[in-house]
């Protein structure tokens, strides 16, 4: 049986362009007051229609090289039906069927067990809504 259940919502600004944001400092601060070096799980929940949650490395290249197939396998075009806002908004609509909108992530002694380039981002390519909320949930 778990001993803690623990939540905190994050807002983040992502701007007026397509972006992956690190979420990775968030997520270890959160696990240092939450976790309190107990093992267990991190769930991270964006409860968003458009954006997705990813496992990536970051500063690299890889983030921007993701929105790069992104923007290949969903255009910003005038093919898809859903279509208000900006113009191929529809897209933004199919990304979390490719980029979950949700990760859960082992916790060992109240650390994130990633793999060493591992990072974990939000993936935002609406660029309708510069205002997200990412949810953090430590089970544990």
């Amino acid at each position: 049986m778990p001993d803690a259940f623990t939540t905190r919502v994050l807002d983040i600004t992502t701007g007026t362009r397509e972006a992956v944001t690190d979420l990775t400092p968030a997520c270890e601060e959160f696990l240092r007051q939450a976790a309190a070096g107990r093992d267990g799980l991190l769930n991270v929940f964006v409860p968003h229609a458009t954006a997705g949650v990813a496992l990536i490395e970051t500063g690299a290249g890889s983030d921007d090289d993701l929105l790069t197939a992104l923007r290949s396998l969903l255009p910003a075009d005038n093919r898809w039906r859903h279509r208000h806002g900006a113009p191929g908004h529809g897209r933004d609509h199919v990304l979390p069927a490719l980029v979950p909108p949700h990760a859960t992530l082992p916790v060992v002694a109240g650390r994130l067990a990633l793999g060493t380039w591992q990072s974990v981002c939000l993936v935002d390519t609406n660029v309708d809504n510069a205002d997200r909320q990412v949810r953090l949930s430590f089970l544990g």
